[in-house]
C-alpha cells in the first residue's frame, strides 16, 4: 500500500515534469511523462493494457521523432527552403539549446534564414522560411503538449 502512494506520488510528479518538458528543451516531456504512466502501472490501482503501454509508447516515440522534424519541413513546405535552409534550421536548433530559454526559439529562426540567404533567396523569401520554421518548432511543441495531455488523461482516469 505505501509502494502504491509513493509510486503515484512519483508518477504525477513525473507527468508534472513532463508537461513542463514540453515547452524547456533540456527535458524530454513526452519519455518522463510516459515513465509516470508505467510508475502507476506497476501498483495496485490501475493496470493499464499491454496493448495501451504499447500504443502509448509508439506515441511518444513518433512525437519525439517528429520534434526534431515539424522545423525542417516548416522551413521546406514555406516556401522552398532549400539544402542550405534545412541544415542551417537544424544547427539553429542544435546552438539553440545552449541559449536557452529564448535561443530555442531563435535558433531555428536564424539557421534557416540564413541557410535560406546561402541558397540565394532574397530577405523577404529568407524570412518567409524562418516563419515557416517557427511554425514548425510550434506544431512540434503543440504535438507534445496533446501527447503529455493524453498521458494525464489516462493517469487520472485509471486512479478513479
Amino acid at each position: 500500500m505505501i509502494i502504491d502512494i509513493i509510486l503515484i506520488f512519483l508518477g504525477i510528479i513525473c507527468l508534472i515534469v513532463g508537461l513542463a518538458g514540453c515547452i524547456i528543451p533540456m527535458l524530454p516531456g513526452p519519455p518522463i511523462a510516459y515513465v509516470g504512466l508505467i510508475l502507476l502501472h506497476l501498483t495496485d490501482q490501475a493496470q493499464l493494457s499491454t496493448t495501451e503501454l504499447l500504443v502509448c509508447l509508439l506515441l511518444m516515440v513518433v512525437v519525439q521523432v517528429l520534434d526534431y522534424i515539424t522545423p525542417m519541413l516548416g522551413t521546406k513546405y514555406s516556401g522552398g527552403g532549400g539544402k542550405w535552409a534545412n541544415r542551417g534550421t537544424l544547427i539553429g536548433t542544435v546552438l539553440g539549446l545552449f541559449f536557452l530559454p529564448w535561443g530555442i526559439i531563435v535558433g531555428p529562426f536564424a539557421g534557416a534564414f540564413l541557410g535560406a540567404i546561402k541558397d540565394g533567396q532574397s530577405n523577404e523569401q529568407a524570412l518567409k522560411i524562418s516563419f515557416g520554421s517557427l511554425l514548425g518548432f510550434l506544431f512540434g511543441t503543440f504535438l507534445k503538449f496533446v501527447i503529455c495531455g493524453y498521458f494525464v488523461w489516462v493517469f487520472v482516469r485509471e486512479l478513479i
